[in-house]
């Protein structure tokens, strides 16, 4: 019977978990829709400048989502004070790292040349930026917000803020990207000023509950200023975290740059299929982030056992759902790819990536989960050295000599750099579960919770 309620209580959490990640996506699908809809510059500034945002914001978003086992191992081990104490220090880290993030973005203009963008399209990114730079600060917030309630088992509030704030954030990109109800026409710009609102309201309307409701009292919220020993604790756990998130996140975008010089149509199929991978990876992100909120909340509560058995059963559902939808996208793999284009170039590009895409999927879900639950050990250092030697080590370096270098016969092409990724994620998957499995009986061997 427990392992039905540790089943139900994952997936009980990682439900809302999936439904905001899946309003947060879509804010870049609205931008990137409207801005196509206003001119070719303003979509090419959208999408070179978005990508310069993420790689910012998700470098930093690490060291905020270290705030979710930190405060769940409070949380597990009833120190409910603890958590106020935690989530205002997480606030102030937000905004000292946010005053980082934002110092490229503001001065933009000063590296954009770099990339050798038309000159219309580098002057809007920087404006684009500019703006976006304003939105940092409320989006970091946010994220320790998302992260401290989520830690709290409380995942669907910030389900219901994202879904709000999608809401909003439709509503002021089509009025300020294409212009209407007297508003002027800003086109991708437009697109960041919405962003910037949206992220600003979501951490203010965040902030509010959380002062108010009388489910966090318990929690002892106070203003404080900033404290360097739990400052500290905060950052020894999120600077690894983040480190190997931008890990992740660089791997795949080296990809995406190396597969521009093989033509627009292999260029297309990739992005196809980019994007279905993207879209899948939501599912084993979610079971990964209530999986390692479930273990921490148990290891803060002393029983290394329950934590072992819920991480060892996130495993286990991540692997049967990654394998259910490969299963899906492969027998699915024609309608799919006509869903996304009508170029039978392209198309004949993207379904050869389609099998790779299989095997990156499915040890990519497997790591994932495997990653986030050493981090509810507090164990971070691992799974960033395991991404740095795999991912870049391998994936992207082997993949670039199988892919150009003729290092396995005749250069592969875009199907080199996939097939290389796929095995780093199938090392990546192996040491890590390997890591597990290890750290896991060790702590049950001892007694040891945390």
């Amino acid at each position: 019977m427990q392992g039905a309620s540790i089943v139900r209580g994952i997936v009980g959490q990682a439900r809302p978990i999936l439904i905001g990640q899946l309003a947060g996506m879509a804010f870049a699908v609205v931008d990137t829709v409207l801005s196509g809809h206003a001119s070719s510059v303003d979509l090419a500034t959208m999408g070179l400048g978005l990508s310069v945002y993420s790689t910012v914001f998700v470098g930093l978003m690490g060291a905020t989502s270290a705030l979710n086992p930190i405060v769940a191992h409070h949380f597990g081990g009833g120190r409910l004070a603890a958590i106020g104490a935690t989530y205002v220090q997480g606030l102030w880290m937000a905004l000292f790292l946010a005053a980082l993030g934002m110092l490229p973005l503001l001065f933009a203009g000063s590296w954009l040349p770099w990339f050798h963008a038309p000159a219309e399209v580098e002057a809007q990114v920087a404006r684009y930026l500019r703006v976006l730079a304003l939105a940092l600060p409320g989006a970091l917030m946010f994220r320790a917000i998302y992260a401290v309630n989520t830690a709290v088992s409380r995942p669907h509030v910030v389900m219901t803020l994202q879904l709000a704030g999608l809401g909003l954030k439709v509503c002021l990109s089509y009025l300020l990207i294409l212009g209407g109800l007297g508003l002027p026409r800003l086109g991708a710009v437009g697109g960041a000023v919405a962003s910037a609102i949206v992220f600003w309201t979501l951490f203010l309307m965040g902030f509010g509950y959380m002062h108010r409701s009388p489910v966090y009292h318990a929690f002892a919220i106070h203003r404080a200023w900033p404290r360097w020993p739990v400052l500290r604790e905060i950052l020894e756990l999120g600077v690894p975290m983040s480190v190997s998130y931008a890990l992740e996140a660089t791997s795949f975008t080296a990809i995406t740059l190396l597969a521009a010089r093989l033509g627009t149509a292999v260029m297309g199929g990739h992005q196809v299929v980019a994007n279905l991978a993207a879209l899948c990876f939501m599912l084993p992100l979610s079971l990964s982030v209530a999986t390692a909120t479930l273990t921490a909340q148990a290891i803060g509560a002393g029983e290394p056992r329950r934590a072992r058995e819920t991480a060892l059963t996130g495993m286990r559902i991540g692997a049967f759902v990654a394998a259910v939808t490969v299963l899906a996208v492969w027998t699915l793999r024609g309608g799919i790819v006509r869903l996304y284009t009508r170029d039978p170039a392209v198309a004949a590009t993207a379904l050869t990536l389609i099998p790779y895409l299989a095997a990156f999927h499915f040890f990519d879900a497997l790591q994932t989960v495997a990653s986030f639950v050493l981090r509810a050990y507090r164990l971070a250092i691992a799974p960033t050295v395991v991404h740095a030697a795999a991912l870049w080590g391998l994936g992207v370096t082997g993949g670039y000599l199988v892919a150009f270098g003729g290092l396995w016969g005749p250069p592969w092409g875009i199907a080199g750099m996939w097939l290389m990724q796929s095995v780093a994620l199938a090392l990546a998957a192996v040491l890590l579960v390997g890591v597990y499995y290890t750290v896991g009986r060790r702590r049950v061997a001892k007694g040891l919770g945390g």
